[in-house]
């Protein structure tokens, strides 16, 4: 059974208008809807003001003798001002709301030649949000104007994807911005591949806080940047990219640093300071290592986020300041919310949007388009280009991309290999002879704290430069008090663990190279679970160690 089709309109003071004989020497759209040859309309919602009641009456008796199968319902539409946004918004949609429809047995076409620019507006909008269930209707006068000419009518359906044209435009602007976000690098990595693609998505259509893990340099600061970028080219931001290392920031400095002080505030403050949070209002703030901020500075950064104002270190006065956030971690966010490190509240709000870079070990399908986008630049910077021969390429492909690579500084490693294999290149040419040097420097540089016998250049060290070492590395995965409470001995055998687990790629791997002797001793041999119980003695996981 064909549906049957409903047409909601205005009535036209002026081009509708007319009352006595000559009207019908003139085009009316309302009544051209009426006149088509091949289309009937089976019933009109015809709105008008309490003033052309009259005219609106003249009309549905005009049409009746065109269309007797016509249905005209006169709505009154009672606005002060008819070119008063708000007010013709209102009015429409309260009878939008209250209006029966019945998609199932009826189609509704929104006239749209009638009416002021205003109700026109109003009446496009309540199609594209789909309060009125239907498509556009224009009606066109004739080129020349005959009595009796009814003129054209034209239905426009909201839904892009119905035009091609269209749709392959906007397919192709799409695939332009995940290109930029790549920097115009080929990937070939189907996980990434998706994960950008969705992250164009989000970063174009919301302005809710996104959460980039992955370890340290596997790009978070590089594509919140591009994102950044994309944004401000579509004008969805105005003002600037803001980035800080949250790692960087430490006591009473670190609020002050994101949200400003005021004079006198404390010992040092000798002029009032904005924050970094301001210096992003109406742009994008990237909080790299958001996992290092203290409990403090969690909780006024939540009410930045939630409220967009905040309170400076000594001042009375809250400020405000509107800003995207972007956040980046190295960390397992959901154990240091577990560990109480983090605060569920601050996780849940910015935990909206999640995404978890790979590290360029686990893309060993993207490190050639990547090494050829790095000699590019290069040759920007140098002003000469750079390139490998066949069988020099291939000895470093087969190395970058094999087990032995484990790229632990991830694209800064691939980065610093390409710029020096570009820097000593001879006449342009990457050889082999340079390949198999950079491959051993490569080679040495990730042994270095892994398994035992690994060795470098002679350093010299004392042992209280060992703990110097040992320190730092704990701080990385402990809090003060922790390694304070640990012997030095204690201290040196945990950071040797902890050399071991970050050379290794799983937690079973480590295990074989902490437990290589003693293992063979056993006859059950578990050697993930020994390294486990180890670590859960020192309050740690793997998770939380992990390269």
């Amino acid at each position: 059974m064909a549906k049957k089709n409903v047409a909601i309109g205005y009535l036209g003071s002026q081009l509708d208008g007319g009352m006595g004989p000559g009207r019908w020497e003139k085009w009316r759209p309302t009544i051209s809807l009426v006149s088509q040859p091949d289309v009937v309309v089976h019933r009109l919602e015809l709105f008008h003001a309490p003033q052309h009641l009259a005219l609106g009456r003249l009309l549905r008796d005009d049409m009746a003798k065109l269309s007797p199968e016509t249905e005209v319902r006169l709505i009154e539409m009672a606005v002060e001002d008819p070119w008063d946004f708000g007010e013709v918004y209102a009015s429409l949609y309260d009878w939008v709301r209250s209006y029966r429809f019945d998609p199932s047995r009826e189609q509704y076409w929104a006239h749209i030649t009638t009416g002021t620019h205003v109700a026109q507006i109003c009446m496009f909008l309540m199609v594209e949000a789909r309060f009125i269930p239907g498509v556009l209707l224009q009606t066109s006068p004739p080129r020349k104007w005959k009595e009796g000419e009814p003129g054209s009518m034209t239905l426009i359906d909201l839904d892009l994807s119905r035009y091609d044209r269209i749709a392959q435009r906007f397919q192709a602007e799409r695939h332009d911005a995940v290109t930029f976000l790549k920097s115009g690098i080929a990937t070939r990595n189907g996980r990434f591949n998706a994960l950008i693609d969705e992250i164009e998505r989000v970063a174009v259509r919301s302005r809710a806080p996104m959460l980039l893990a992955g370890p340290t340099g596997a790009g978070k600061s590089f594509l919140a940047r591009r994102m950044f970028e994309l944004k401000k080219s579509r004008h969805q931001l105005d003002g600037e990219f803001v980035e800080v290392n949250c790692a960087t920031l430490r006591g009473d400095g670190a609020a002050s640093t994101l949200f400003g002080h005021k004079k006198g505030s404390f010992t040092g403050a000798m002029a009032d300071r904005a924050g970094l949070l301001r210096s992003a209002d109406q742009g994008l703030l990237f909080l790299d290592e958001i996992g290092e901020l203290g409990l403090d500075e969690q909780a006024m950064l939540l009410k930045a986020i939630e409220e967009k104002r905040f309170l400076p270190v000594g001042a009375d006065r809250e400020v405000g300041s509107d800003f995207q956030l972007i956040a980046g971690t190295n960390r397992d966010l959901r154990a240091e919310v577990a560990a109480g490190r983090f605060r569920d509240d601050l996780f849940a709000r910015i935990n909206l949007w999640t995404y978890s870079l790979l590290g360029l070990a686990e893309r060993p399908e993207d490190i050639e388009p990547n090494v050829d986008h790095l000699l590019q630049l290069s040759a920007r910077e140098a002003g000469r280009a750079v390139r490998f021969n066949a069988e020099a390429k291939a000895r470093y492909l087969g190395f970058a991309q094999s087990p032995k690579a484990p790229w632990r500084g991830n694209f800064r490693d691939l980065s610093a290999s390409v710029t020096r294999l570009a820097t000593l290149a001879e006449g342009g040419r990457i050889g082999l002879p340079l390949v198999e040097a950079e491959i051993a420097r490569l080679t040495w540089l990730w042994s270095r704290g892994g398994e035992a016998g690994a060795a470098g250049p002679a350093t010299g060290r004392d042992v209280d430069d060992e703990g110097d070492e040992a320190e730092q590395l704990l701080l990385s995965v402990l809090d003060r008090a922790s390694v304070d409470a640990l012997d030095l001995f204690d201290r040196l055998q945990l950071a040797t663990v902890l050399r071991v687990c970050r050379a290794s790629p799983s937690l079973s791997e480590a295990g074989r190279r902490l437990f290589h002797v003693s293992r063979h001793a056993r006859s059950v041999v578990n050697d993930a679970d020994r390294l486990r119980k180890y670590l859960i003695k020192h309050g740690l996981t793997w998770d939380r160690i992990a390269p």
